[in-house]
């Protein structure tokens, strides 16, 4: 899976632009480094929601294969007993090997079938740490777009709406990681 692209170059040229075409520098700055600081934040999450993604997904195909040899082995299991029905309706007698192979396949459908729901717990893990990064992600790339907002409208209160966004995508981004 691709990773959300965050497309930060053209705020970056802009609030560059601004802070030196206007007379109040300090404020711009301002602006302008917490959108740089607010830009790594979301190349940092976007960067791990994808891998999360990546890994969710490889766990989630490792879980099915996992869960087609374990139908396989079921498969084998039934057939062989409906040989040593078929024996016994028959009045024949079973082969001992027969009887230890279908506990074979018993222990390792069990096996397969551990493995298998091991493998989907993992992907869900994955998946759901996907979703806070690019929850995370999203609210930097508002938070950057609100701030440029406010240094082209030299309205300080749309910067404010920004860093709350980047706060709230910190936020995100930390829970993350201590999950």
């Amino acid at each position: 899976m691709e990773a959300p692209e965050v497309p930060i170059e053209k705020v970056h040229e802009d609030l560059h632009e601004h802070a030196h075409g206007h007379g109040k520098p300090g404020w711009a700055m301002g602006v302008a480094l917490s959108t740089a600081l607010l830009a790594v934040l979301a190349a940092i999450a976007s960067l791990l929601a994808g891998h999360y993604a990546n890994e969710g997904m490889l766990d989630q195909m490792k879980s099915s294969n996992e869960w087609s040899r374990y139908q396989a082995k079921s498969v084998k299991e039934n057939v062989l007993r409906s040989k040593m029905d078929l024996l016994v309706a028959l009045g024949k007698p079973i082969n001992p090997k027969d009887t230890e192979k279908v506990a074979e396949y018993k222990k390792e459908e069990e096996e397969l079938g551990e493995s298998a729901k091991k493998l989907g717990e993992g992907s869900e893990h994955h998946m759901e740490l996907h979703a806070k990064l690019a929850r995370s992600v999203t609210l930097f790339q508002v938070a950057i777009g609100v701030s440029a907002i406010a240094v082209l409208t030299d309205r300080r209160w749309f910067w404010l709406g920004g860093i709350a966004c980047g706060v709230l995508g910190t936020f995100f981004l930390i829970t993350a990681f201590l999950h």
